[in-house]
């Protein structure tokens, strides 16, 4: 089936370049995007019963730039001060760049990996005798905690933050040949969304290897699939399945 419509479970691209609205153009396509999930900081007095305190870490562990805002919400709602000594050490340079919103970049230790936790280990491993932190959600992904555990690091999770299904109530009604997940958590919103949803002929596109199983647990026919040789991002992904489509025409 020819794909003309698109919904990208994702917030709509900044300004006016993106692949998505060249891809859009190119094929005549109609992309919408949305958000399927969201995210919530847990309050304080969520924070304080998982009695983690702050001040025992030497070091942090930022795994995301929404990591950095909630530990910084976190530590400004319970009147911690950050210690100028703290350690920072961030999944990527983007992160610790962000870094800059609440430090003084240049007077702070900061580290960096590539943008993987097995690059950003073997960083924390030249610094085994810290007291790590890792701010996290609710559903953080086990090989996190794993690759910091074969590395013999000591460290501390503490959840501030939670990931939360949008209202999506709005799309009842609305079809699209192809839906664009990125985490096992849209999928999740989709079906809490709508709990009967039947895939019939729509498209199911999905990033990565934990949301390919996630569609694949929920019965779902899995159509596109990123990143792969021939297409490292889902847009490209996303474009050679609609050349195979008009192929068949």
């Amino acid at each position: 089936m020819a794909i003309k419509t698109i919904l990208v479970s994702q917030p709509k691209p900044e300004g006016d370049k993106s692949p998505y609205f060249d891809l859009a153009e190119k094929y005549k396509l109609k992309i919408d995007f949305r958000p399927f999930i969201k995210v919530e900081g847990v309050d304080a007095k969520e924070f304080r019963a998982q009695k983690v305190t702050i001040s025992e870490h030497t070091a942090i562990i930022l795994t995301s730039k929404v990591a950095v805002d909630h530990f910084f919400r976190i530590a400004e709602e319970t009147r911690f001060e950050v210690p100028d000594a703290l350690k920072y050490f961030c999944i990527s340079e983007a992160v610790a760049l962000y870094l800059q919103k609440y430090v003084t970049y240049r007077k702070r230790k900061i580290f960096f990996g590539k943008q993987s936790i097995d690059d950003l280990a073997d960083v924390m491993k030249k610094h085994k005798g810290e007291k790590f932190l890792l701010p996290c959600t609710d559903i953080l992904r086990d090989n996190i905690p794993d690759t910091l555990e074969k590395q013999g690091l000591t460290f501390t999770k503490v959840i501030l933050y939670r990931t939360v299904a949008s209202d999506l109530s709005d799309l009842e009604d609305v079809y699209y040949d192809m839906l664009v997940f990125f985490s096992p958590g849209g999928i999740e919103s989709l079906f809490k969304n709508f709990p009967d949803f039947k895939q019939n002929t729509t498209a199911i596109a999905a990033f990565g290897p934990t949301t390919a199983n996630a569609v694949i647990k929920h019965n779902l026919n899995l159509d596109v699939h990123a990143p792969h040789p021939k297409a490292p991002s889902m847009v490209g992904a996303i474009e050679l399945y609609i050349k195979e489509q008009l192929k068949k025409k």
